[in-house]
């Protein structure tokens, strides 16, 4: 059985990339998630409303034992199944100020995206490079390609998680395995629910933030047979927000 892991899918945007993938490939979805198991289980009731199936796997991806113990567990107890879709989604703000940042929002914003990635990612490319396929997608932000003013650790997060998939994808290319980014700019979600969006509209040629459908179905294309000759890419989805 075909499955996709998505980091941090309980809610926001990767809750919506989890529902997208079971709709358009009848995968079977991985809800990641660290603490919020309600939301959790709310997503994986709306995948099911919707014709698909999935389960939850609890784990904090910036702590490498949790990782590694949640999905050596899952790959026992899964041993037909293959994880052909990895995305990571799973990511946090801190924002502030460079010169007042206390050192841990600089670790702890860094750990979850840049870091995370890593776990995730070395744990899950394995049985990809063995079965000589998958797809990774990466989410990162318009926050990684232009730097946004009290955003330093978070554009330092996303800048690492761009250079590490480009770099990626020239390693793992030859075994049929693609790793692209995704850079949403200003998406309705929980993490831009606390921004003056009438200030931050008028940066937006299409006037508007966008919604996490749409990076859902971005995401869902690099996920497709469609995408096979697509690597290396950063993919902006911004409204016409260009760095």
């Amino acid at each position: 059985m075909d499955c996709a892991l998505i980091t941090g899918s309980s809610r926001g945007l990767g809750k919506a990339i989890a529902i997208q993938l079971a709709i358009d490939h009848g995968f079977y979805i991985l809800i990641n998630y660290s603490s919020n198991v309600q939301a959790a289980e709310e997503t994986l009731e709306q995948i099911k409303n919707v014709g698909g199936n999935g389960e939850l796997l609890q784990f904090n991806v910036h702590k490498k034992n949790e990782v590694d113990n949640a999905l050596d567990h899952w790959f026992i107890n899964n041993p037909d199944n293959f994880i052909r879709v990895l995305v990571n989604n799973a990511g946090i703000t801190k924002d502030g100020l460079f010169m007042w940042m206390p050192e841990k929002d600089w670790d702890d914003v860094i750990n979850v995206s840049s870091k995370g990635m890593f776990n995730v990612t070395q744990k899950i490319i394995q049985q990809m490079l063995r079965k000589r396929q998958g797809r990774i997608i990466n989410i990162a932000s318009l926050s990684g390609l232009k730097g946004v003013p009290g955003q330093t650790n978070y554009s330092a997060a996303k800048g690492a998680m761009i250079g590490g998939t480009k770099a990626l994808a020239q390693e793992v290319a030859k075994r049929n395995i693609t790793v692209n980014a995704v850079a949403p700019g200003f998406i309705n979600s929980e993490m831009t629910e606390a921004f003056n969006k009438d200030e931050y509209i008028k940066m937006v040629p299409l006037n508007r933030f966008g919604n996490p459908e749409e990076v859902a179905h971005l995401v869902s294309f690099l996920a497709s047979d469609k995408a096979a000759y697509i690597t290396g890419e950063i993919i902006n989805i911004n409204g016409g927000i260009y760095s």
